[in-house]
């Protein structure tokens, strides 16, 4: 897989080695009863004349016979040809095909016919120059081919995290961005990985212009879009898909679609039930599983009705048995169903019959629930202005406490500072009678 950059060394002068090769793909030709194979004449000749390109040529062209060549080979022949078409300044001229040799089945290794292919191809990246960003997309497209072909999605993993990083540098067009993204969510999809299949689907719809959102490609990638979002058994929240304007241009092109998707962002399943009834047949018609799209549609529907009871925070089993059209002993079930997909927080009661709810989750925040979030702001204000008013009055009560018990003090001290002064004077009028009988 694309690493670091390396170096391909290999010793021999070009003449050396181009004869080399030449020799080695007669030889294999013949192997396989082909006996009038000279391509070691011909670029004899062509050497003679210094015609490189033209050896490079018949080099390549005869290269595909190396997808026979025994596989403790396989690496070293490739990388022999590898080694001497950059020597060429013509380097895009003979990648691209040797590139399609490698996409090509291993003949000779069956088994481990991809991991070979893969490693050359890996070279190859790793050795192109920073500047030839256009060989080393196009190289990429082809380990992404072979990874597609052998379904062998964790090579691949660790690479995805410098895809952005790669496509900054090669400074791609959105064409080009589009073609990787789709190939790499065609890659996951091959081997089973749903969630990053439609991520990078839904990277490749971001792709198109404003002018191009209501092309055929836009169009027929945005189906597909919804239709995985559609069937993912864990793919609850819409607002990916409405949020994209090649998504929005369903609504003129394919109106059925875009109606299905309103209904499994906002709405319940009554709603689903009338489009059904709207629509009879339509789903199966376009390949829709109706059974997996009527469990997500009850999901969504209770996960829905939990949202709205959010200030009582029940749910009697009587109104999610009627919302989702279920026979009330198998409410607990899709009550515990809901919470495993992480939709809803909370606990039975078996005993009240009620769903008691600690965490519900708008699938849309759009008007009425900011109607719903004001609402609740008032009630929220409402509280906090009489818990307010409630410290406001006992703060004045303690103050004028704490002033009257200040105003005692200060009247206690002022009667006896009076009782003092009546004492002091009482003493200095009888001082001077003492005084007299003293004498």
């Amino acid at each position: 897989m694309p690493g670091p950059k390396t170096t391909l060394l290999i010793e021999g002068t070009f003449e050396e080695l181009a004869d080399e090769l030449a020799q080695y793909i007669d030889s294999l030709k013949k192997s396989q009863g082909d006996e009038s194979s000279a391509i070691q004449a011909e670029t004899a000749e062509l050497l003679k004349e210094n015609k490189k390109d033209e050896v490079l040529k018949k080099l390549v062209m005869g290269g595909q016979v190396l997808n026979q060549a025994p596989e403790k080979e396989f690496i070293a022949a490739y990388n022999l040809l590898i080694h001497l078409v950059r020597q060429s300044p013509n380097v895009p001229m003979f990648l691209p095909r040797i590139c399609a040799h490698l996409s090509a089945p291993i003949s000779s290794s069956p088994a481990n016919g991809g991991g070979l292919a893969l490693s050359v191809l890996s070279t190859v990246f790793n050795t192109l120059p920073s500047d030839h960003s256009e060989l080393r997309f196009h190289v990429l497209l082809a380990i992404l081919r072979v990874i597609r072909a052998t379904s062998n999605f964790e090579t691949l993993r660790p690479q995805l995290k410098q895809l952005d990083q790669w496509l900054e540098e090669w400074e791609t067009e959105e064409a080009d961005d589009r073609k990787l993204y789709l190939a790499v969510s065609d890659v996951a999809a091959e081997a089973g990985e749903d969630e990053q299949a439609y991520t990078y689907l839904l990277r490749a719809l971001r792709t198109f212009s404003a002018d191009q959102v209501s092309s055929q490609e836009a169009r027929d990638l945005s189906i597909r879009a919804l239709k995985s979002a559609l069937i993912h058994p864990s793919h609850f929240d819409f607002q990916d898909l409405t949020g994209l304007d090649s998504v929005q241009a369903l609504r003129n092109s394919d109106p059925i679609y875009f109606q299905l998707l309103e209904i499994f962002n906002s709405e319940l399943l009554d709603d689903f039930n009338d489009f059904k009834d709207e629509h009879d047949g339509w789903i199966d018609e376009v390949g829709l599983d109706g059974g997996a799209l009527n469990r997500k549609m009850r999901l969504l529907t209770l996960a829905s009705i939990a949202a709205s009871a959010a200030q009582t925070r029940e749910l009697p089993y009587a109104h999610i048995a009627k919302s989702l059209q279920i026979p009330s002993e198998d409410v607990e079930m899709w009550v515990i169903d809901v919470i495993r997909a992480g939709l809803v927080e909370g606990k039975l009661s078996q005993l009240k019959q009620t769903f008691l709810i600690h965490r519900s989750t708008y699938r849309v925040f759009g008007e009425k629930q900011w109607r719903e979030v004001s609402s609740r702001l008032d009630m929220w204000r409402s509280g906090l202005e009489a818990v307010l008013q409630v410290v406001q009055q006992e703060k004045a009560r303690f103050a004028q406490e704490k002033e009257d018990e200040q105003n005692r003090i200060e009247h206690k001290l002022a009667q006896v500072n009076r009782g003092g002064a009546r004492g002091g004077n009482n003493n200095r009028q009888q001082k001077p009678m003492i005084d007299d009988e003293m004498d």
